[in-house]
């Protein structure tokens, strides 16, 4: 096969490779770096080693794995040093028809939600990767334990307790572009007009606040739990931004759901400046259950002018 040929072979394959690797990773410049470094080794390779691979995907998606897997042990070190709560860097894609940019192919799946991404978190290294290459992308128990340089069985163990991780933790199923675009709309104009009884009534009883910002900006740096604590940060909000400033978002897909990026503001006359903030949503039975507030400038660098 001639390099130009394998290069349209990989670039078919590069929606479902991106996703496999920003799946494993949460970091989309990481998964980015992962599918090229998989092209890379596969182009290199002397014409006879690439005619014995007999299954292309399944090669690059095992290197992707592997690259995969080294990454995330050396972000669990870096996370030590991050102060606060850690979100998984933000999928943009536009509003409107999905187009054929792996990105927006990758974010169909539900598993690329902003939610399912943050349950991921919760497993180790050797978790995810086996739950999400056997799971997802139905990669057999033996590729994963050459991955993982364990043996098969070891290997259906670690995908085994990733399942009984996340059991409880699924986020609720994804809702209809329509239902969350009603829902942001009641949530941002109560948010705006200072509606505290408005607010609650768009919050489930049991919401949750996740703020990103590795201390670079101002949100919460704990979990915040409950509608309650909810209403007084966001009331509290109000008192130190400028009238309207958290008015002024605009929509955006985030993880291929619907989010909103309010833009940095000017404070002055005693109101502090306001951060750039990209905020997406999980929903449960018409009310917000979770809002990630991303506001960690290096993770906001994709957004759009």
């Amino acid at each position: 096969m001639s390099i130009d040929a394998l290069a349209d072979e990989f670039t078919a394959l590069r929606s479902q490779l991106i996703a496999v690797a920003y799946r494993l990773t949460g970091s989309l410049s990481d998964a980015e770096d992962a599918v090229q470094e998989s092209w890379l080794r596969l182009a290199g390779l002397p014409d006879g080693k690439r005619a014995e691979i007999r299954d292309r995907k399944g090669w690059l998606t095992t290197v992707v794995g592997r690259i995969c897997l080294d990454r995330l042990k050396s972000a669990a070190v870096q996370r030590e040093r991050y102060v606060g709560q850690w979100l998984p860097e933000p999928i943009i894609t536009p509003l409107g028809s999905p187009g054929e940019d792996p990105l927006e192919a990758a974010v169909r799946d539900e598993g690329t939600r902003m939610a399912a991404m943050v349950v991921l978190d919760k497993l180790s290294p050797e978790q995810r990767v086996s739950f999400v290459l056997h799971d997802a992308f139905s990669v057999p128990f033996g590729e994963i334990a050459d991955i993982l340089g364990v043996s098969a069985d070891a290997a259906r163990q670690h995908a085994s307790r990733g399942r009984r991780t996340l059991r409880d933790a699924q986020p609720p199923p994804r809702a209809s572009l329509a239902e969350q675009q009603q829902v942001l709309d009641r949530f941002m104009a109560a948010v705006a007009s200072g509606n505290v009884q408005a607010v609650a009534e768009v919050l489930h009883p049991d919401a949750v606040l996740i703020g990103d910002s590795n201390g670079r900006a101002r949100t919460t740096r704990q979990v915040m739990a409950g509608a309650g604590k909810i209403i007084r940060f966001f009331s509290g909000l109000l008192r130190i931004y400028r009238p309207g400033a958290l008015g002024g978002g605009r929509a955006l897909l985030v993880n291929g759901d619907l989010g909103f990026y309010l833009p940095p503001a000017s404070g002055g006359d005693g109101y502090l400046d306001l951060d750039a903030h990209l905020g997406t949503f999980a929903i449960q039975d018409g009310r917000v259950v979770a809002i990630y507030d991303q506001c960690n400038p290096d993770k906001l660098s994709r957004v759009p002018g």
